[in-house]
């Protein structure tokens, strides 16, 4: 067996999917399925069962995984090490995002870092929270960035920001005349959501109920961007991370909706590994969830 392979089944086992490895990895499906074939005929033993929802790990799948995760955990300390020594000029820097940050936020932060350490590796993880969580666990990025609260004891974390949930319409929609809308007014509206278990169509949830209002969506769509095509077709109305739509409405390509009701807003937090040594790279990008300078913050989200 060599570290290559290692790495790749390593891959493989955290992420669940040979898919989901091989876009981590940057290669090509065969090429993972290539690799974990060989490392099994080493070690003489299957690593995987081939289950309906995916692999599951064997019993010496499961020891691997356990050396595995210390190799990988001494090289991510190795490179800490090697990068404090040598300072920021150097290194890499991993971060994971929940689907609205990594899309919205995290592009301008990294744009940000660029200008001052352009020599700095950068990798960006997007997924839903709870996979973010599990990812910073199992040390695969340096920091996770998240919009939902994170509930581990290994892990700390802090609130570094906050998000709004602003109602969206087409330019010139007849709603308009009727802002500030009324909560019930919106429920009556043709409503556009994301599905259920969206931690944006939670939070919108949970604020409405608290207004005795329940939200029926006429139409379910599974990202974001496809909400705001739907929108700008007049096709209805939604809710969405004034994140995902700063540009759009400074445009003029959509329109907010002023509501009667309290501000829907939500906490977005920053979750580390308890006892991780910080690197230089880390230690330099930090600042930039805090920096007060109108240039370094994203109108959206407030510290």
């Amino acid at each position: 067996m060599n570290l290559n392979q290692l790495r790749v089944f390593h891959a493989v086992a955290t992420r669940g999917t040979v898919t989901g490895a091989a876009k981590a990895l940057h290669v090509s499906q065969p090429a993972v399925s290539k690799q974990l074939k060989e490392l099994e005929l080493a070690v003489g033993a299957a690593l995987f069962d081939r289950v309906p929802r995916g692999l599951s790990l064997t019993q010496a799948g499961q020891l691997v995984l356990a050396h595995t995760s210390r190799i990988f955990a001494e090289e991510a300390s190795l490179e800490g090490e090697l990068a404090a020594l040598l300072g920021v000029a150097s290194g890499r820097l991993s971060v994971g995002a929940s689907t609205t940050i990594g899309n919205y936020l995290v592009p301008t932060l990294f744009g940000l870092y660029r200008e001052l350490h352009p020599a700095i590796e950068l990798e960006l993880v997007i997924a839903n929270t709870q996979d973010i969580q599990r990812a910073v666990l199992d040390n695969r990025v340096d920091l996770g960035l998240v919009e939902g609260g994170v509930q581990a004891p290994s892990l700390e974390t802090r609130v570094f920001g906050e998000d709004e949930m602003v109602a969206i319409v087409a330019p010139g929609d007849p709603l308009l005349g009727r802002a500030p809308l009324e909560p019930q007014g919106l429920a009556d509206a043709p409503l556009i959501a994301r599905e259920p278990g969206s931690g944006t169509r939670e939070v919108i949830e949970e604020a409405f109920t608290k207004l005795h209002v329940e939200l029926t969506p006429r139409m379910v769509l599974g990202s974001t961007e496809a909400i705001k095509q739907a929108v700008a077709a007049r096709l209805g109305v939604a809710m969405v991370s004034r994140l995902a739509v700063q540009a759009e409405l400074a445009s003029g390509q959509l329109s907010e909706l002023k509501l009667s009701c309290p501000p829907v807003r939500r906490r977005l937090y920053a979750a580390r590994l308890i006892g991780k040594r910080e690197s230089p790279a880390l230690g330099a990008f930090l600042p930039l969830l805090s920096v007060p300078s109108p240039k370094r913050r994203p109108s959206a989200y407030r510290i």
